[in-house]
């Protein structure tokens, strides 16, 4: 052979050794499009053994099983093969393009990361009738309804919807958990707690057992056909299979469903115009109204308390009371505003009342006029219009009006006053004033030595201070400085925890290799710890650093609520102030 093809031959050889030796760290999934309730394993295999796997946040959807590690490590031919993954059992949450974003490994003080996988989630599919297949005894076992005690219903009348979870026998719910909690737009909601026990009816001419998972009552707030978005539930179910263990007993295997109560309709009448009071404000039920005073007999400059109360089964909460109108020589505060209402799954019921405290100011009688009240029954589709009795103040003692009967007052007189002869003999009526003959103050030395002395040192008390700025403002200025340099980006995320924690742990890398100047893929807690000890940052900051850093790594699997973030975003400024004053 010569040169030139032993030359060709050892290039060969190296290539292919380099590409033999490159690492592979790939994710795969074991389809790109499925029906919202089936399930999608994700693999993340890589061919060198590493540390630190990190898996995406998997956005979108459930982890319902994993990880499951497997390692495979063979020598064929003399050639070591070798291969270790990672597995993870999805369920979607919801429809739509979804990216599973990257995960990633250290291997040898490097860091690799898997591309995204892009997966299709599309409407349910039909699951094949199989009798023995777990899949479809859960599909045939579970089912989410949506009952309404009402479909035709007048504006602001009472309806509660109850979202069952029927379940037959062969068939055990063990966790359940709301993934889209319906909005009750055009309506005022209420919720009313469920025991959530058990219990049997049928259904679909099969008898179930359900359980009462929510229950709502609500108040339409307008006319038409309104709709209520529908319940959505993850359930896991233990599924009974054809095999049973060494005492004879059923082995069950679990089996996670979605499952959705179908949208319904409300269809929302409006009040009738025929016959509708002038006073009417949207009150609809059966009432009663009661007018009440606490006294009817005093002194003038004595207060009393009357009292409008409207009770019954309505809509208590929806409407205002209408106005107690008083005499004017009756002084008349603003109402005191006091509800006792109970809400049930038949809707409200209880009182609401305005006190008002009344002062008279004359003596006399006053008449309170009766109040009118007007609502709307639907049961008999009529308004009804309620009118309470005239309650008569009498004011025994006190000064007199004039110029008017007290029963028939409605302006405020002048109060007639006792003539007082003399009543000024008091006041002197001669002066006896003396000249100042004394040098006068104004532009004098004196004068202007006061006027001009604060001018004096407010200037150097200014000059002194811009001389010697405030050493806190200036260490809160420069703490603000590097918050909004570095961690500004994660403070405008805080909406999102995802975001919120990618951008946080981003950030204190970039304060690193700023302050350090490296550059450098390998940037684990521990290297980090060296270099920042190494540098003489004190271990109580560095642990603080670490903590943070920490924090970001769990609420990739953890969710996390705003105080948490807020507490892991006023650490991480705290850290990097203290080590840029070390450093």
């Amino acid at each position: 052979m010569n040169k030139k093809g032993i030359w060709c031959l050892l290039l060969v050889l190296a290539v292919s050794s380099r590409l033999f030796g490159q690492v592979s760290f790939e994710a795969t999934a074991s389809k790109n499009e499925l029906g919202i309730n089936e399930r999608l394993r994700v693999e993340f295999t890589m061919n060198t053994d590493g540390d630190n796997f990190k898996p995406p946040s998997f956005d979108g959807f459930r982890v319902v099983a994993g990880p499951n590690q497997s390692v495979s490590n063979m020598f064929i031919n003399g050639k070591r093969s070798f291969s270790k993954s990672y597995t993870y059992f999805l369920t979607p949450l919801k429809k739509g393009t979804t990216n599973i974003g990257q995960a990633s490994i250290e291997i040898d003080g490097n860091v690799y990361k898997t591309s995204p996988v892009k997966v299709v989630v599309k409407d349910a599919v039909a699951i094949p009738k199989n009798p023995n297949d777990p899949n479809y005894i859960a599909s045939e076992n579970l089912h989410l309804v949506a009952e309404l005690s009402k479909n035709n219903v007048y504006i602001n009348e009472p309806i509660t919807v109850v979202y069952k979870l029927y379940f037959g026998g062969k068939v055990r719910p063990s966790d359940v958990s709301p993934i889209d909690m319906p909005e009750y737009k055009d309506f005022w909601s209420q919720d009313i707690p469920s025991r959530r026990t058990i219990d049997r009816e049928m259904y679909k001419g099969k008898l179930y057992n359900f359980v009462a998972w929510q229950q709502t009552v609500l108040y339409p707030q307008r006319a038409g056909k309104l709709p209520i978005a529908p319940l959505t539930l993850d359930v896991q179910l233990d599924v009974p299979t054809n095999r049973r263990d060494f005492f004879g007993n059923e082995i069950y295997t679990q089996v996670a469903r979605t499952i959705t109560a179908g949208k319904r309709t409300l269809t929302v009448l409006p009040f009738p115009e025929e016959g509708k009071p002038n006073n009417f404000n949207g009150a609809v039920g059966t009432f009663d109204l009661e007018v009440k005073t606490s006294k009817n007999v005093l002194n003038a400059s004595e207060s009393l308390q009357a009292t409008v109360q409207v009770k019954g089964k309505g809509n208590l909460k929806l409407f205002s009371l209408p106005e107690l109108v008083t005499p004017s020589a009756l002084e008349r505060y603003d109402p005191e505003y006091k509800e006792q209402v109970n809400t049930t799954l038949g809707g409200m019921r209880g009182n609401i009342q305005d006190t008002y405290t009344l002062v008279p100011q004359f003596q006399g009688k006053y008449p309170i006029p009766p109040v009118r009240f007007s609502y709307f029954d639907p049961s008999a589709k009529s308004y009804k219009t309620l009118t309470s009795k005239e309650v008569v103040i009498d004011v025994i003692e006190g000064p007199k009006s004039i110029g008017t009967t007290a029963s028939n007052a409605t302006t405020i007189n002048a109060v007639e006053v006792p003539a007082i002869s003399n009543a000024f003999q008091f006041i002197a009526q001669r002066a006896n004033f003396k000249p100042i003959t004394a040098q006068l103050f104004i532009g004098s030395l004196l004068f202007y030595a006061l006027l001009l002395i604060p001018i004096l040192l407010l200037s150097i008390y200014l000059l002194l201070r811009k001389r010697t700025p405030d050493a806190a403002l200036m260490a809160q200025r420069h703490k603000a400085k590097l918050a909004k340099k570095y961690l500004g980006k994660a403070k405008r995320n805080m909406s999102d925890a995802t975001d919120f924690y990618v951008a946080l742990e981003g950030a204190l890398h970039n304060y690193v290799k700023a302050r350090l100047h490296i550059q450098t893929a390998d940037f684990s807690k521990e290297k980090m710890e060296a270099l920042l000890t190494e540098k003489g940052v004190d271990k109580q900051t560095v642990a603080l650093f670490i903590q943070v850093l920490t924090n970001c790594e769990f609420a990739r699997y953890t969710p996390s609520s705003r105080s948490s973030m807020e507490q892991d975003y006023a650490t991480a400024v705290e850290a990097i102030t203290q080590m840029d004053k070390q450093f």
